[in-house]
């Protein structure tokens, strides 16, 4: 009988069938010589017939599908479909590679006779013999196809050469399908390995007789060899052929190889296989999602997530099939599933996606945080390649960001490295040119991941992160590369904003000299971007407000004041327009001047800066001579007030009372004096102490000049002055008594100090305060010695209070009371240098000229404590 069939070699979709080769059955077992004899008379009639191998394209199970991923950012809708997923996620594979469980082809022979080869049929191995393969020598070896084997050559035997007995039974694997059609009986045994690098070693016998002796007299002996590897003579009957013999460590390792995928197959059919077939059922929500949550724990049990195991692409159609189900927390378990076992391309592109649509409801943030799809998107964060998937991260990451918004969530991204990992990833994108190909692409993506960094910047243990990680130096690169993109711009600039707020981040981003640039240039390219501008400003208001080098050195970039101004005057502006057309809406305007309109937003943090520059000595005195800095501000003085926006009119009155300090020529203050004078008396009639105090305090500087004190006498300002004495506030009484000593500098103007009871209130304020404060100490005992330099009599300049004043003198020129006063070690040392600096020095004076005008001391010392 002759036994027939094709040999399968592939599965892809173009099958080709292999020309049928034939199998003859021997009655007896037949000597070389024979064997030898027929393969010549049979190629003298049929010819040479060669294995199938089938062509390379045909070698794929299925054919790879590249996935172009589009430029538009995240879609806030998403229609996701089975048909959306590439369901051809197999690795290209060459060769025969077919499950065990599958066809198998046959394995032929060479022998070389002369110059023709032979392809002998493989003969079947019984099952008994097939069971009695040793363990040492257990394995499957792959070969890419069977084009791959080679014809064992002929070598004529030397005398004197030993003989090689390799009589090995053959390994082969007991899994045997009939066919009905055209074949009686046969076994279907395969390999279906890749690795090129093995040898497939077939070594039978061909009689087929259940004789035993006559199989020992006619042993079979074939090797199929790869080039390059050591050869060995095998014994075929009358005839040596080279035989290699397989390195013994490719057989441990083939043959735990193959123990693997036995107890894979049989975990499949035994855990996963039930519950796929209990999830295409498509039951209810509740036991789908339990089936999933089966299945997951099912795939970590046997080992199957994160790798890719042959059962692959059918778990992958069955979970693909259910993602259409109206259910975020069925959704949520598939998505799980499906990063869990490591997807890539379109794939990974569709559940990221999912993923996103599930984070982006808020109401999912229960589920979310009780599940683990975090974990699995950092990992696709932490290991995907950055260019080719760089679409499925940007979902990736905004699902990331969603999730930032949940405070349970958020703690565990910090816990979990995220604020590392999120600043590994900047730093790829920056490596990333302008000129590639890929830079406006990430461009998508860095908005979701500075968003996120946003979100985490308000967070206390991720503030610290970004402090001391070098956030600042990635997050100054990504801004100047991305200059032109607003929206990356917001986002980092929004994150500069919160952080500046801390002292650490503060003093790290002041060091970068290169951030005053990029601040400017954004300011200047964005003048109108309002809500981009605002936080620019705010952040060098943050920088420049305990920072001497940082006022300096943002003072010293080019163009940085007349951007300043630029910016104020285009914001006065509109404000001033948008103040007129609600007045023009019939007092409408009246209700929304309660809150800061956005142009009032950004001339108070814009005048904030100014204030704060104007510290250091250079840039203030600099700023003072400055004409439209300061009649911007002056401006805002004129057309607002306090009522209509409290914050704006303090800050720009606390500008000038920097400005006002300094005392340069073309003074642009010193210029005005007069005007400002004018602008700030109704302040000091207003019911707002902030700005009564901050109006007292230009009074101070501005009552150096006797123009200023003039105007005061004239307007009965100095009663106000003397008024302000009785608000027992430190700060109140040290800019009220400021005013007063200067007004005492001009002997025609002490007088008033009597007539409206301000003696006895300066010596209030002195027993009030005393060593608590030696600044204030200090300029009381100043005013006091200019107000009685032509004194008669300490009865006659001092009245009552002078018997009051002898005693506070005394007692706080005690150095005993002066330690005793200082109750906080901590500003001790600095307060006894005011002391003795500032405070005794002036009093010991006072002291002097009062007693060599008293005749009298108090029967009982008044202690003022």
């Amino acid at each position: 009988a002759i036994l027939c069939r094709g040999m399968q070699t592939s599965r892809t979709e173009n099958r080709k069938k292999a020309e049928p080769f034939c199998w003859l059955s021997v009655a007896k077992p037949k000597t070389s010589s024979e064997i030898v004899n027929e393969a010549r008379d049979a190629l003298r009639t049929v010819g040479t017939q060669r294995p199938f191998t089938p062509a390379d394209e045909q070698r794929n199970l299925f054919g790879s599908r590249s996935s172009r991923c589009p430029q538009n950012r995240p879609a806030s809708v998403f229609s996701l479909h089975a048909s959306s997923f590439d369901l051809a996620e197999s690795r290209p594979l060459s060769g025969v590679h077919l499950s065990p469980l599958d066809h198998k082809p046959i394995l032929t022979t060479s022998v070389k006779v002369e110059d023709s080869s032979v392809f002998l049929p493989k003969p079947p191995a019984d099952a008994a013999e097939v069971r009695k393969v040793s363990s040492a020598q257990k394995g499957l070896f792959r070969t890419t196809s069977l084009g791959d084997l080679f014809s064992a050559k002929v070598v004529p035997l030397d005398q004197n050469e030993e003989k090689l007995d390799f009589e090995e039974p053959t390994m082969m694997m007991n899994n045997l399908d009939r066919s009905n059609n055209n074949c009686l009986a046969e076994q279907k045994l395969y390999t279906s390995f890749n690795d090129e690098s093995r040898q497939l070693i077939c070594n039978e016998r061909v009689s087929r007789s259940g004789s035993e002796d006559s199989m020992k007299r006619t042993p079979v002996k074939v090797s199929l060899q790869l080039l390059g590897e050591r050869s060995a003579l095998v014994k075929y009957g009358n005839v040596h052929l080279i035989h290699n013999p397989l390195p013994r460590y490719s057989i441990v390792q083939d043959e735990t190889r193959i123990n693997e995928w036995e107890e894979e197959e049989v975990f499949w059919h035994e855990k996963i296989l039930p519950i796929l077939r209990e999830l295409e059922k498509k039951d209810d929500i509740e036991n789908l999602c339990l089936a999933c949550t089966k299945l997951y724990q099912a795939l970590n049990e046997g080992n199957m997530l994160g790798k890719r195991f042959k059962r692959r692409n059918a778990l992958l159609k069955t979970l693909y099939k259910l993602v259409d189900i109206d259910s975020d927390p069925l959704c949520l378990k598939l998505a799980k599933i499906i990063l869990a076992i490591k997807v890539d391309g379109r794939n990974l592109l569709s559940v990221c996606k999912l993923a996103f649509k599930i984070c982006r409801n808020k109401k999912n943030d229960v589920i979310v945080q009780n599940d683990t799809l975090l974990d699995y998107l950092l990992e696709v964060l932490r290991n995907e390649d950055l260019q080719k998937n760089n679409e499925a991260l940007v979902y990736c990451m905004g699902a990331i960001k969603f999730m930032s918004g949940n405070a349970v969530l958020l703690n565990e991204m910090v816990n979990k490295g995220a604020v590392e990992m999120l600043l590994q990833l900047m730093k790829q994108i920056n490596n990333i040119k302008e000129h590639d190909t890929y830079f406006s692409n990430l461009g998508h993506l860095l908005v979701q991941l500075t968003a996120t960094l946003r979100i985490l910047a308000d967070f206390p243990p991720a503030r610290c992160l970004l402090s001391c990680s070098g956030a600042v130096s990635e997050l100054c690169v990504a801004l100047e590369q991305r200059s032109g993109d607003k929206d990356v711009c917001t986002c980092i600039v929004r994150i500069f904003s919160k952080l500046s707020s801390d002292n650490d981040f503060c003093a790290a981003l002041a060091d970068c000299s290169r951030c005053y640039v990029l601040f400017l240039a954004l300011l200047n390219k964005h003048q109108k971007q309002q809500d981009l501008v605002i936080r620019i400003i705010f952040i060098l208001g943050n920088l420049t407000a305990k920072n001497n080098k940082a006022r300096e050195q943002f003072f010293k970039e080019k163009e940085s004041v007349n951007t300043l101004t630029s910016l104020f005057q285009t914001y006065y502006e509109l404000d001033l327009n948008t103040q007129r057309y609600y007045h023009d809406r019939k007092g409408k305007g009246k209700n929304h001047l309660k809150h800061p309109s956005e142009a009032e937003d950004v001339l108070i943090k814009l005048i904030r800066v100014l204030a704060n520059l104007s510290i250091h000595p250079s840039v203030g005195a600099a700023l003072a001579a400055a004409h439209p800095v300061v009649g911007l501000l002056l401006t805002v003085l004129e057309y607002k007030s306090v009522n209509d926006c409290e914050e704006l009119v303090i800050n720009t009155v606390t500008a000038i009372n920097n400005l006002s300090y300094y005392q340069v020529t073309n003074s642009a203050v010193q210029d005005k004096k007069l005007h400002i004078a004018e602008k700030l008396l109704r302040l000091l009639m207003s019911d707002n102490m902030d700005a009564v105090v901050e109006a007292v305090r230009v009074f101070g500087n501005l009552s150096q000049h006797h123009e200023i004190r003039d105007f005061i006498m004239q307007k009965k300002i100095y009663k106000f002055m003397i008024a302000l004495l009785d608000s027992k506030k430190r700060d109140v009484c040290f800019s009220a008594c400021g005013v007063l000593l200067n007004l005492t500098v001009d002997k025609n103007k002490r007088a008033f100090l009597m007539e409206e009871g301000g003696i006895g209130k300066l010596v209030d304020c002195l027993q009030d305060f005393g060593p608590a404060d030696w600044q204030l100490s200090c300029l009381i005992c100043k005013t006091l010695w200019n107000y009685s330099e032509n004194m008669a009599s300490a009865a006659s300049c001092f009245g009552g209070d002078a018997n009051t004043l002898l005693v506070l003198l005394t007692s706080l020129l005690d150095e005993e009371v002066e330690l005793d006063c200082s109750l906080d070690r901590d500003i001790m040392d600095c307060q006894r240098l005011y002391w003795e600096r500032e405070f005794k020095p002036v009093a010991e004076k006072l002291f002097d000229r009062f007693q060599s005008h008293h005749s009298f001391l108090p029967a009982e010392p008044i202690t003022p404590f």
